[in-house]
């Protein structure tokens, strides 16, 4: 999408979602400066923040665009594209990468059929690499949404994943 198509168009969102936004919205009274947690409510709602909502955050807060895109795009808790139901971070910390977290992220990538920053095509796991996740203990570990696993192999590997495919037929 260019950018004179992302000034221009409305965005196409679920009215449902845009409502529950707005009523987010009109519950603030000092909304300019609260913007990042409109922007949090907003990712909750919709999941991501495409430029496109973004700009109707501006536009709905009368602030400059330029002010929701800076915020969006400093702080790397919120996210441009779309994401899975679950999230997996891989630890790539010192610990977790002596000890095999390279191995685990290529293997997870195979059966996902995804890379390292990826989400699958069925839109139920996306995959990212982190710093560190502070279980150096359990190296290696990723995280699973917020629940941390250890010592992390080729075969819990599987049974984990199988938690969540699982879960995500509920």
């Amino acid at each position: 999408m260019n950018t004179h198509q992302i000034l221009t168009d409305t965005p196409d969102f679920p009215e449902d979602k845009i409502k529950q936004l707005h009523e987010y919205i009109d519950s603030i009274e000092d909304r300019e400066h609260l913007l990042i947690h409109i922007l949090h409510k907003a990712q909750e709602i919709f999941g991501y923040l495409p430029p496109e909502l973004q700009l109707h955050i501006a536009r709905t807060l009368n602030i400059p665009a330029s002010k929701v895109f800076g915020v969006v795009s400093f702080y790397s808790y919120f996210t441009q594209e779309k994401r899975g139901k679950h999230t997996i971070s891989i630890c790539m910390g010192t610990a977790c990468f002596v000890k095999g977290s390279a191995k685990m992220r290529d293997e997870l990538g195979s059966m996902l059929q995804t890379d390292a920053h990826g989400t699958t095509k069925d839109g139920q796991f996306t995959v990212k690499e982190i710093r560190c996740i502070g279980a150096c203990g359990l190296a290696p570990a990723l995280m699973v949404d917020q629940k941390v696993y250890g010592h992390i192999s080729h075969d819990n590997i599987k049974t984990i994943l199988q938690l969540y495919k699982e879960d995500s037929h509920d």
